[in-house]
C-alpha cells in the first residue's frame, strides 16, 4: 500500500492587534496603548501607514540630527516663528495644531532636535499642508537644518514625507484628559464660555 506525507501545518497567522473600543466622551479622561509599529492594522495612506486618531488626536515626534554648527540657525527660526505668530496669527491655522514643542539635546558630542506635534488632521495631510505654508509665505524650514533632510522639498513633497516617516518615533501609550477634542471645539467651548460671561455682567 503506497503512503502519501502529510502537508506541514500552515503556521496560523499572528492575530493582529485590535485598537481598543473607546466612547469618544470628552468627560471621561482615556487611554491607549499603542503597538510598536504606531497603528494596529496597516492602512495605506498617501506616502505610508496611517497612523491612528488617539485620545490625544494625531501627532508624531521626530528625532533627527543636527546638521554641524546650525544649533544657532534652529534657535533663530524658533524667532521666526514667534514673529510671523504675531504678524499673522492664522499663519499656521491649516495644520489645525494644539501644541507643538521643540528640543535641542546632546548624544555625545552631537546636537539632535526633537519636534513633537499634535493635531487634528492625520499625518500626510499634516506634511502636505505644512510645506504648502511654508511655500506660499516664503520662510524656510527649521528641517533645512538637519541631517538627511531634502534640498527639493519645496516641490518633492514624498521626498519630505519619506524624511518626516524615517524620524518619527511613534508613541506607544497616549492620553487626554478631555479625550478626542479638537482644537477648533477647545477655542468654540471658550467663546461660549466668554459670551456667558459677558452676558452675566451685563445682567448685574
Amino acid at each position: 500500500m503506497a503512503t502519501h506525507a502529510m502537508p506541514p501545518k500552515a503556521t496560523p497567522p499572528k492575530p493582529e492587534p485590535v485598537a481598543p473600543k473607546q466612547a469618544r466622551d470628552w468627560t471621561k479622561p482615556a487611554a491607549m496603548a499603542i503597538p510598536k509599529e504606531g497603528y494596529f492594522e496597516f492602512e495605506k495612506g498617501t506616502y505610508g501607514p496611517l497612523f491612528p486618531r488617539t485620545p490625544a488626536c494625531y501627532g508624531f515626534t521626530i528625532i533627527a540630527k543636527v546638521k554641524p554648527a546650525r544649533e544657532a540657525a534652529m534657535r533663530e527660526y524658533a524667532a521666526k516663528v514667534e514673529k510671523a505668530l504675531k504678524s499673522d496669527p492664522s499663519f499656521l491655522a491649516p495644520l489645525k495644531l494644539h501644541y507643538l514643542k521643540w528640543v535641542l539635546f546632546d548624544i555625545g558630542p552631537d546636537k539632535y532636535f526633537m519636534y513633537q506635534g499634535i493635531f487634528d488632521t492625520d499625518f500626510d495631510k499634516y506634511t502636505d499642508d505644512a510645506v504648502a505654508i511654508f511655500t506660499k509665505s516664503g520662510l524656510s524650514t527649521a528641517f533645512e537644518n538637519l541631517e538627511g533632510f531634502p534640498e527639493d522639498w519645496k516641490t518633492n513633497i514624498p521626498a519630505f514625507s519619506k524624511f518626516v516617516r524615517e524620524h518619527h518615533r511613534p508613541s506607544f501609550m497616549e492620553y487626554g484628559e478631555y479625550p478626542y477634542v479638537s482644537a477648533d471645539e477647545i477655542k468654540k467651548a471658550l467663546k461660549l464660555k466668554k459670551a456667558f460671561s459677558e452676558a452675566l455682567d451685563q445682567m448685574q
